[in-house]
């Protein structure tokens, strides 16, 4: 991977100039806006959680907040990475391989949806469009639900 301006990608490669693969190699993956204000406002509510962490340890996948004892995972999905049905846009530039990258993100999310499931975790998911307060408040409530469910059966 070189710094070198001149550089050019190699054929079929997901980088169609060297200026677009800085800009692709610059998205956060974690962290971002929605994420970070989701968390703040949970975190208001009086709720701790772990960042960016696997809910199942054998799963190689990580969810943005994980509540541990609850059992709650959630994750706030990008709308183009993951093919949101009111926003995502369809790239002009390679899109072959940018249409099939986020057909395979919306597979394995619900791949790990479904794991977890089968697990005993509650799965929420939100996209990064929706209003901040309104996902803050669904997530605490049902972590909350979950609480006060295992408090009773103890």
């Amino acid at each position: 991977m070189s710094e070198d301006p001149l550089w050019i990608p190699p054929e079929g490669s997901w980088a169609s100039s060297a200026a677009r693969r800085r800009n692709m190699q610059a998205i956060r993956s974690r962290d971002t806006k929605p994420e970070t204000l989701i968390r703040r406002l949970v975190h208001a509510r009086g709720l701790r959680y772990r960042v960016a962490a696997r809910p199942l340890p054998d799963l190689r996948r990580t969810a943005d907040m994980v509540f541990r004892p609850a059992k709650v995972a959630v994750f706030i999905d990008g709308c183009y990475w993951h093919g949101c049905p009111e926003h995502y846009v369809p790239p002009r530039t390679n899109s072959g391989y940018w249409s099939e990258k986020v057909i395979r993100n919306v597979e394995r999310d619900r791949d790990t949806d479904q794991r977890l499931r089968n697990a005993g975790w509650l799965v929420l998911r939100f996209w990064e469009h929706e209003p901040s307060d309104a996902c803050a408040d669904k997530i605490a409530a049902a972590v909350r639900h979950r609480r006060d469910a295992d408090d009773r059966r103890t």
